[in-house]
């Protein structure tokens, strides 16, 4: 059983949901990444979703766009995102984390070389925003062949067809965008949430994460009670880079930021009851 599927089979049992915390490696500073990673998992996270700097992050919005930029401004490459997280497996071999990038940085680095180094670091899955499941083959094999779950994301207006083409495809779980935009965007409607991703559980057996305009607890909450996951990352990421300067007394405040939130959504999350539309074997 991958860590995936122990995770979310973990929660399961326990009536809990999945919180999925998203940090751009390197940002603020390239010795916070694995010391933060380490802090949110402490603070409730479940599974970390690590992004790998890019200069034309498409999908993501002005705050991530930002923290990718300032990553890259310290050089940070996708070996580095390798290195962080084996750092983070000499103490943690338990929580899964995901990769989230863009297919130039695969296409560079080959997709069965990219599989075996991502698998090596002890990366549990990749989410691969810009390459769609009907040119996914390759890059499928290559991934499943290094014990890799391909993460895909589907849309608010992706038709019943394609949501369940990308069912015959991923694996680890489903990630719904719940926002037509990029990340950061605002005014979620969870009541669309909760109807989408109805439908999508009637076509995929994988757990749902949903992201995209979570914020705060109370949207964590009520997102998380018609899912099996709440990602939340801008407004992570909003909170580092308020602290820009490297020291230790700035590591320590973005740590106890960044725990403070993640640490206010778990409570309500685990507070909320649990709708049993949501509940995946």
């Amino acid at each position: 059983m991958s860590r995936l599927q122990a995770c979310f089979a973990r929660l399961l049992a326990e009536d809990r949901k999945a919180l999925i915390p998203y940090i751009m490696t390197g940002d603020p500073h390239p010795d916070v990444t694995v010391p933060l990673m380490h802090a949110m998992v402490k603070a409730g996270a479940n599974i970390i979703e690590l992004g790998a700097p890019f200069s034309d992050p498409m999908a993501d919005g002005p705050v991530i766009q930002a923290a990718a930029e300032r990553a890259l401004e310290f050089k940070v490459s996708l070996g580095d995102v390798f290195n962080a997280v084996t750092a983070f497996r000499r103490l943690d071999d338990v929580t899964p984390v995901i990769m989230m990038g863009y297919l130039n940085l695969i296409e560079v680095a080959g997709y069965e070389s990219f599989a075996r180094r991502a698998s090596e670091a002890g990366i549990d899955g990749i989410i691969t925003v810009d390459m769609p499941p009907e040119e996914a083959e390759d890059y499928i094999s290559a991934l499943e062949g290094g014990g890799l779950d391909p993460v895909f994301l589907i849309a608010p207006t992706s038709t019943n067809e394609r949501i369940a083409k990308i069912g015959a495809v991923a694996s680890g779980f489903v990630y719904y965008v719940s926002l037509k935009g990029v990340t950061g965007a605002a005014n979620l409607d969870v009541d669309s949430v909760r109807q989408k991703v109805g439908a999508i559980r009637e076509r995929i057996d994988l757990p749902i994460g949903v992201g995209f305009g979570i914020s705060d607890a109370q949207t964590a909450a009520r997102v998380s009670a018609c899912s099996d996951a709440v990602v939340v990352g801008s407004a992570i990421v909003k909170r580092m880079a308020a602290h820009q300067q490297h020291n230790p007394e700035q590591t320590e405040r973005v740590i106890k930021d960044v725990s403070e939130l993640l640490g206010s959504m778990r409570e309500a999350m685990d507070a909320n009851p649990v709708e049993e539309i949501t509940r995946t074997a």
